[in-house]
């Protein structure tokens, strides 16, 4: 590669898509270590690539400078200073058509945009003539964009020592003397969010053992997350209290195991080689969106039998009448004997 190659990499949300940019930037980085690599997001989302070598972190300001169409002239202005060779959109929408327009009418720079397979993922969530297959993940497609820029990135697990547990949540925490699980109870739609009433019997028959378990969520999610660690032993909340994404990222290094829904806690844990047990509702693993480098028997499904119209949706924005209640299918023991068998 081009001692000069400069590649600009475009996502801006969301979380959990930006996070499984991660490998992909860390497997391109090694392969091709002459490379300089920009990636363009949002600024809360920098602690994502701030240990990756040769990635400068670029803050798209969305709300301010970069707003609205005079906005993005600006973005493009501000990120062809450096003259860079290649534009990577791996978001490919309304935003990154606009930027990737000017840099292919005003710029040298190759450019290549993902395929986002909406026919195959059509298909695959359909009621009539469901085409049920395993596609493409989202890390593959993100390979792809490289590839169609000449670029080839094999893609392969992190071997890299994990970060030490850092000095803030060594305070606020205690060592580690146990093993640690993590637990991330929420996702952005209730049809992907494992009954509470069911999470809380997971909670419970964990706190029962000689673990240490961590609850992650939202500020919505504080008062919930509360309630659970005052009823149960070996459980502490920190929905709001590591002080930024940084903290969390470097706690969810050091857990054993994280136990999440189809959400950005799934890909955050992932992407740090942490080993990761994702509960899936109306979405499925075979839309793309499992976790990096995980076994597929870390994935906990629904009961198809009962629900062979599964997946209702991409996202889990969309679901079936009757289908409401898929994850009570989930015995909490199932998801219980997983995690001490993965210990």
């Amino acid at each position: 590669m081009n001692t000069k190659t400069h590649i600009i990499v475009f996502r801006l949300s969301a979380m959990g898509d930006v996070a499984m940019t991660v490998p992909v930037i860390k497997n391109l980085v090694k392969q091709h270590p002459k490379a300089q690599i920009t990636f363009v997001s949002k600024q809360f989302l920098q602690p994502l690539f701030e240990d990756i070598p040769n990635v400068t972190f670029f803050a798209a300001k969305v709300n301010n400078r970069h707003k609205g169409f005079l906005g993005l002239i600006r973005l493009y202005k501000d990120l062809n200073k450096n003259k860079p060779t290649h534009f990577a959109d791996l978001h490919n929408v309304l935003r990154s058509k606009i930027v990737r327009g000017l840099f292919s009418f005003f710029s040298n720079a190759k450019i290549a945009k993902i395929d986002k397979g909406r026919k195959e993922k059509k298909a695959l969530t359909r009621k009539e003539n469901k085409v049920f297959k395993q596609l493409k993940s989202s890390h593959e497609r993100y390979v792809d964009v490289f590839k169609k820029l000449g670029i080839q990135i094999n893609l392969q697990s992190d071997s890299s020592k994990k970060a030490q547990l850092n000095t803030f949540n060594t305070q606020k925490l205690g060592s580690k003397e146990k093993k640690w699980i993590g637990i991330a109870p929420f996702a952005a739609f209730e049809s992907k969010t494992y009954p509470l009433d069911l999470m809380e019997k997971v909670i419970q028959k964990l706190s029962n053992e000689d673990l240490q378990l961590f609850l992650f969520g939202g500020k919505a999610d504080i008062e919930t997350l509360e309630e659970f660690q005052s009823k149960y032993s070996n459980v502490i909340s920190v929905a709001g209290q590591l002080n930024g994404l940084k903290n969390e990222l470097n706690l969810i290094a050091n857990l054993n195991v994280m136990l999440s829904m189809d959400s950005a806690n799934a890909h955050l844990a992932a992407m740090q080689n942490t080993k990761t047990i994702i509960l899936w509702g109306n979405t499925h693993p075979y839309a793309g969106f499992a976790p990096f480098n995980q076994p597929s028997d870390y994935s906990i499904v629904p009961d198809l039998k009962n629900y062979p119209l599964l997946p209702c949706s991409v996202y889990g924005n969309r679901t079936f009448e009757g289908y409401e209640d898929v994850m009570r299918s989930i015995e909490p023991e199932i998801i219980v004997d997983k995690v001490l068998e993965i210990l």
